[in-house]
């Protein structure tokens, strides 16, 4: 509420309380927004933070990848409190990025927090006309003439979203390539799978998920013939980097067949070598530093076998 603002009552004879109206929480929101915007310009001010200062767009990069996958983690684990944080620190990456570029000269580039926004408003109303009609969409600059009836579907909404991202994009040179409509600024899996899915779209495709399985056999022979060169060999690092490349994005794109996205599973992996890696330090008994790689491995294989009855029994849980 606004200061001043007398709460509104109910009609009826409920105990006294303050009705908060969507439009009030628009405003709180707004506020608050406000509020974060002007600290991090202090931040960034004279008399401001020294660290916060010193700090430009190459320097908070690894920050903005830390933060990002910090809400995975939350997200994950469904620690909704602690998501309320880490929303929070990934939403203080943008406000960084926007007040360091409004420090900017105009001719560099220079923009502001609000045409963050505006940008973004824009962008949805131009990509939703179900929802805001298509009168607003083309006034938030829609050239494309879509279906605004989508009667649920979210499959149609896609392919209005496409439809109209495309549109939106400059037209197509001839020095142009099907493969330039996948963004590089993304994770290097996430980026192998599209390129493989856009590749797909013209038949450039593995036919079947067991030719992968062929082709991982080759890329690993490959990769075995580069790590055998000479250790002094020049290009040595070279090749094995190249090979091991291609055994990922061979990797990849097997998920990709398969309906799993390489990304997620790799994070799946790695908390369950965390588990086990933490069953294995609670057996050791001491460090497990001390112990020699036989025993290691027992160790190992003792975790893996423990992990697999806890989660016979969970599952037991359920169906009973």
């Amino acid at each position: 509420m606004e200061p001043g603002t007398t709460p509104t009552m109910p009609e009826n004879d409920a105990p006294a309380a303050e009705v908060v109206t969507e439009a009030d929480a628009y405003r709180e929101a707004a506020g608050a927004f406000a509020d974060s915007v002007a600290i991090m310009a202090r931040l960034r001010g004279p008399g401001g933070c020294p660290w916060d200062r010193e700090q430009n767009f190459d320097t908070i990069r690894k920050y903005t990848l830390e933060e990002t996958y910090e809400v995975l983690d939350a997200i994950e684990r469904r620690d909704w409190p602690h998501l309320t944080e880490e929303l929070g620190d990934l939403l203080l990456q943008v406000l960084f990025y926007a007040q360091m570029a409004s420090e900017m000269a105009p001719g560099d580039g220079r923009f502001e927090i609000t045409d963050v926004l505006e940008t973004l408003n824009r962008k949805l109303i131009r990509r939703h006309p179900h929802v805001f009609g298509e009168a607003a969409s083309a006034a938030a600059g829609n050239r494309v003439r879509v279906d605004a009836n989508v009667d649920g579907s979210a499959a149609r909404v896609l392919a209005n979203w496409e439809q109209i991202k495309q549109a939106e994009k400059k037209k197509s040179t001839v020095d142009e390539s099907l493969l330039d409509q996948v963004q590089r600024a993304q994770p290097a899996l996430a980026e192998a799978a599209k390129l493989g899915s856009k590749a797909a779209k013209i038949r450039f495709d593995w036919t079947n998920w067991r030719d992968l399985l062929v082709k991982l056999e080759e890329e690993t022979g490959e990769l075995v013939q580069a790590a055998d060169l000479p250790a002094d060999a020049a290009h040595r690092h070279g090749e094995i980097e190249g090979e091991l490349g291609d055994l990922l994005f061979t990797v990849v794109n097997l998920g990709r067949h398969l309906g799993v996205d390489a990304e997620m599973a790799l994070r799946g992996t790695n908390a369950r070598f965390r588990q086990r890696f933490r069953l294995m330090e609670q057996a050791a008994g001491r460090p497990l530093n001390e112990l020699e790689p036989a025993e290691l491995e027992v160790l190992w294989v003792a975790a893996k076998d423990k992990l697999k009855q806890m989660d016979g029994t969970a599952m037991a849980g359920v169906k009973g």
